[in-house]
């Protein structure tokens, strides 16, 4: 859900290293990365040449919270509010005398008060009873808003994290994603990670995280930049969205690589 990355680096270890893959491998190429006293510049250096984090703004030790200050946002001046309606999931549950409230971030377009939206993947329906932009009513909220949403009709249990409200959506539509039924393929364009060294054979399982969400999932096939995947649950993805692929298994870096989704899934 973040517009930057703040790394604050305490260890040299194969932890550290494993959060440098991570963020490669989502492609998160802002935000501040810092230091304890203890740590060797010169050694971090090479920890993270040749992943986003060599662009990353420096903090000194001690500084990190005044470099984060300095980052600008990235969204708010307009963009993407007349795109589809996209709100990720962070979390959701119910309130006494409210009922389901769902907290996320508007990824594009607009969310508006009354407004009817599906869930997906599983297409659920609901209506937006009401939004709250921090702790305070509003008739609608664009991107890249963070907000809470009341939606009548759906219960909190129906909603997992990194589910996507979108606008209200007919069989076989998908309100700007992609929805994919458990089971069926998805072919990734996809790039191995290079600190990977295990396995990636047809028949081996994983876990794919997309977005938020992350499905367990069976390698159907592999070839040279080309990963399909079986889905054990549904899942739904909009087209900015990145799929890493972990092997949680692995004794070294579990991110095994990371690619781009088909923007076309299947009916919700």
């Amino acid at each position: 859900m973040a517009e930057y990355a703040v790394l604050q680096v305490a260890s040299l270890d194969r932890f550290t290293g494993e959060q440098a893959v991570a963020l490669d491998a989502v492609g998160m190429r802002g935000g501040v990365l810092g230091r304890s006293l203890d740590i060797d510049e010169g050694r971090l250096d090479s920890l993270v040449r040749g992943t986003v984090l060599e662009g990353y703004a420096r903090a000194e030790p001690g500084g990190l919270r005044e470099a984060a200050d300095e980052l600008a946002p990235l969204g708010g001046g307009g963009e993407g509010a007349g795109d589809p309606l996209r709100v990720a999931i962070d979390h959701c549950f119910d309130v006494k005398g409210v009922g389901t409230v769902a907290l996320g971030r508007v990824e594009s377009g607009t969310v508006r008060k009354y407004q009817e939206v599906s869930i997906l993947p599983s297409g659920a329906e609901a209506v937006v009873k009401s939004i709250q932009m921090h702790d305070d009513p509003v008739d609608e909220a664009r991107f890249p808003a963070r907000v809470g949403l009341s939606l009548k009709g759906v219960r909190p249990e129906a909603i997992s994290r990194g589910d996507v409200v979108a606008e209200r959506v007919g069989p076989g539509e998908e309100g700007g994603c992609a929805v994919v039924p458990a089971g069926k393929e998805v072919d990734l364009e996809y790039a191995p990670s290079p600190y990977y060294k295990g396995p990636m054979g047809a028949g081996q399982g994983c876990l794919v995280a997309i977005g938020m969400q992350v499905r367990a999932a069976r390698i159907a096939s592999s070839a040279p930049g080309r990963l399909a995947l079986a889905l054990e649950k549904p899942a739904a993805w909009a087209p900015s969205y990145t799929a890493v692929v972990l092997r949680p298994e692995s004794a070294t870096t579990r991110i095994a690589g990371s690619g781009r989704l088909p923007l076309q899934g299947g009916p919700p």
